[in-house]
């Protein structure tokens, strides 16, 4: 079982044990969106990003 499979059974474990937070959960990641998803993209998510920061940047000054 790799890291993520760990992470994503612990936190359904926690899941099932509060389901309050659960819904706190949801509710936040409906505002701010899932950041995991970011990290697990690999190098074209990376290089996507680097040049939408510096893309941004340049204009705003």
């Amino acid at each position: 079982m790799n890291m993520w499979e760990k992470q994503e059974n612990d936190q359904l474990k926690e899941y099932q044990r509060n389901p309050f937070i659960n819904l706190a959960d949801s509710m936040n990641r409906a505002e701010i969106g899932n950041w995991n998803a970011l990290a697990k993209g690999g190098v074209w998510t990376t290089l996507v990003i680097i040049v939408g920061l510096l893309l941004f940047f340049s204009f705003r000054f």
